[in-house]
């Protein structure tokens, strides 16, 4: 018999004695009461294992379900396996299928090949059969040599490229479903019956491969038209063409023949030039309040002070402020349940003060925009009183910008709404993409270090809240946009994994975040690192994060 401490999906944490050789997966299927949802992963000691693993001594083990990063990576990479098996069965082996990113909560992926409704119906099809025969799922660890020989054995030309660009990375899963083999970097789930909920979709010119969002497991969301969102993707997939990098495998390339400078000059000046065309919009439209909102991380700030020097250059004067200097005092805010204070909330904004000033503003009347005082938790007075001319517009940064709440009282024909996050179009490869909440994080993981002192496990411990506070305050709102801002850098995470990496490695095996911590170097041992990032500009969105910014203090 050997002792395992269980750590359960609900929260539930418990001791049991049990048999040698049992299984993760096991021990779930005897107590679904603290399983709410399909437990799809597990972490033993640590470390992300399969979940059909035997377990052979005493040990802790987490188990987790979709609501985890890690759990989320497992679905969507073996829903992958599965959708590109079901490709290939209609297709043809020879027909490349690329997962290209994320959209209307789920993947948008391209089948280089004629597609219809009848043929996205086809797929969907059969990949109801696997699961509906439950198909077993393989799953072989291997290390590098292995890795190459099996992909050059293969032909498997351009995931060749990127091992043999990636020096760190050192070891790989070799899966397969039916006769579909490929690699997986993270852990699968044991087999296709755990895949139940899943649409396939014709979209555009591609296919979305659609799942139930992390917060939701056992629900399908309906779809949902993201029409800018897909845009903005289209637009990224553009510039990554024209500087030649549309895979991990060739930003490494540049990295390593120091060919990056280039890259980085272009990809700042597509930056510029974007900033202007918005600037040039504002203008036109006539509208004087700006409200930029994103997620965490996006640059909001760095976004903002470029908007407002192109607007100058147009020859507008606008007047910059942040919604932050608009919260309620502390001691007028409400506790929860807990006694905690919600600072993402809009309820800890003074939105009637906030509206009300800003329509003075619109007016010509003087106002005295307060300071919030952080420390002190109040408002302060008297250091900005300031007036504006009709002439001037306000640009206005902050997470509720897009909320119609925080400016119902403003006349619509005044606002200009702006959406900025960092949509990265740059993937792995063909068959993994780069998510969006990896890059954001690794942002705030190194800013958060740099400014405020914090190391990189609480940055992962408050990661799962933070992105919380965004589907409840941000997210709902991205489609009142009336532009969006895409702030990825395409060469960020080979500059990024430089700084990330020390602070990734800083978490010892026997803290709670050592899982997540190992699971992004692993992300990040894709990457070459760039460790002469001097050439960067000092008005780069990346500087808000690596430092160095004249925009940012």
């Amino acid at each position: 018999m050997i002792r395992i401490n269980v750590m359960f999906p609900d929260g539930e944490q418990r001791e049991y004695e049990c048999e040698e050789r049992i299984t993760p997966l096991q021990i779930a299927e005897r107590h679904p009461g603290h399983c709410p949802y399909q437990v799809l992963a597990v972490s033993v000691n640590h470390h992300n294992r399969r979940l059909d693993m035997p377990l052979m001594e005493d040990c802790r083990i987490e188990l987790m379900d979709m609501r985890s990063p890690y759990g989320n990576m497992s679905y969507q990479c073996s829903l992958s396996l599965l959708y590109i098996a079901a490709v290939h069965d209609v297709f043809g082996k020879d027909v490349k299928v690329t997962i290209a990113n994320s959209l209307s909560q789920g993947l948008f992926t391209r089948i280089h090949a004629g597609i219809s409704e009848e043929t996205a119906e086809q797929i969907q099809e059969r990949m109801r059969a696997m699961v509906a025969k439950d198909l077993i799922i393989l799953e072989k660890h291997i290390e590098r040599a292995e890795i190459l020989q099996y992909l050059k054995e293969n032909n498997r030309t351009d995931e060749y490229r990127l091992i043999e660009s990636a020096e760190d990375l050192r070891e790989a899963e070799l899966v397969q479903v039916a006769d579909e083999m490929g690699l997986s970097y993270v852990h699968l789930v044991p087999s296709a019956g755990f895949l139940k909920l899943f649409e396939v979709r014709r979209y555009r010119n591609g296919i979305l491969l659609r799942f139930p969002y992390y917060s939701k497991p056992d629900v399908l969301p309906p779809f949902k038209e993201q029409k800018q969102l897909y845009e903005a993707f289209s637009e990224e997939t553009h510039w990554c063409q024209l500087m030649n990098v549309e895979f991990v495998a060739d930003l490494n390339r540049k990295v390593k023949n120091r060919e990056y400078k280039d890259l980085i000059m272009l990809s700042e000046a597509l930056h510029e030039k974007k900033v202007a065309e918005i600037a040039e919009m504002i203008h036109a439209s006539g509208k004087r309040i700006i409200l930029i909102a994103g997620p965490s991380s996006s640059g909001k700030t760095s976004f903002a002070k470029r908007l407002c020097i192109q607007l100058r250059v147009i020859g507008l004067k606008p007047l910059y402020l942040g919604t932050d200097d608009y919260f309620l005092d502390r001691s007028e805010l409400i506790p929860d349940e807990n006694g905690n204070l919600d600072f993402e909330s809009l309820s800890a904004v003074d939105v009637r003060l906030f509206e009300s000033q800003m329509n003075d503003l619109l007016a010509g009347k003087k106002v005295d925009i307060p300071t919030f005082d952080f420390i002190e938790g109040v408002k302060r007075y008297g250091s900005r009183i300031t007036s504006i001319d009709e002439t001037q517009p306000i640009v206005i940064e902050g997470i509720h910008g897009l909320n119609p709440d925080m400016t119902d009282e403003i006349a619509e024909e005044q606002k200009f709404k702006i959406y900025i996050s960092p949509l990265t179009q740059l993937n792995i490869d063909q068959h993994h993409r780069i998510p969006t909440t990896d890059a954001r994080m690794l942002r705030r993981m190194v800013r958060d270090s740099r400014t405020r002192g914090r190391d990189a496990a609480t940055t992962i411990r408050e990661w799962p809240l933070v992105r919380a506070g965004e589907d409840v305050n941000i997210f709902p709102y991205n489609s009142e946009a009336d532009v969006f801002f895409n702030s990825t850098c395409l060469y960020e995470l080979a500059v990024l994994k430089k700084y990330a990496e020390p602070l990734l490695s800083a978490i010892t095996e026997d803290m709670a975040e050592y899982e997540e911590a190992q699971r992004m170097l692993k992300f990040l041992s894709f990457f070459v690192s760039i460790e002469d990032d001097s050439v960067i500009a000092n008005n780069s969105i990346i500087r808000e994060f690596i430092g160095g910014s004249i925009l940012v203090s």
